[in-house]
């Protein structure tokens, strides 16, 4: 395995997140959804760093299955999100890619008539998005590689690395 971003790396680059989102949401009624299934560790290292009362959500997005390493058609379900409505959402991902879903996921969250609602993504690929819009917030810009760990899967594994990195094949 390649490693592209350490342990280490990760650790300061969610610190400094959470420090700005947490400068950016005090006093407001925060919401952050959590796109399962990859965001689900770096949505809890975050919200365990900003210091004032907020809200969880979840929403279920997949656009990969199997051994796919590119997306097909997004499957979307919102059963575990609270009310929103009046909020401000922060919409939490694991990687703006092409970013179709987040365009998506966040034009079905507007329909929950939150307050605001921003994104924000753990790794920006570049050079492949296909939509207008950009994440409000991101840790780490990568290139165009395939990468897996700290969320991030092939085929349903790896998630559980603590690092990003890049599976060696053959």
């Amino acid at each position: 395995m390649q490693v592209v971003i350490s342990e280490d790396r990760i650790r300061e680059g969610v610190a400094d997140l959470a420090r700005r989102i947490a400068a950016d949401y005090d006093g407001k009624n925060l919401t952050v959804l959590g796109v399962l299934t990859g965001s689900i560790i770096f949505l809890a290292d975050l919200i365990r760093q900003i210091d004032h009362p907020l809200q969880v959500g979840l929403l279920q997005a997949s656009s990969y299955r199997g051994d796919a390493k590119s997306p097909g058609n997004l499957i979307v379900n919102s059963a575990f999100l609270p009310d929103v409505r009046g909020r401000d959402v922060l919409l939490l991902d694991d990687i703006f890619d092409t970013g179709t879903t987040l365009a998506v996921l966040l034009e079905k969250v507007r329909e929950l008539q939150p307050r605001s609602v921003r994104s924000a993504v753990l790794l920006w690929k570049e050079g492949r998005q296909k939509v207008e819009i950009t994440p409000d917030y991101h840790c780490f810009k990568i290139p165009n590689l395939f990468v897996v760990g700290y969320g991030l899967d092939f085929n349903d594994e790896y998630r559980n690395l603590p690092f990003i990195g890049v599976p060696q094949t053959g």
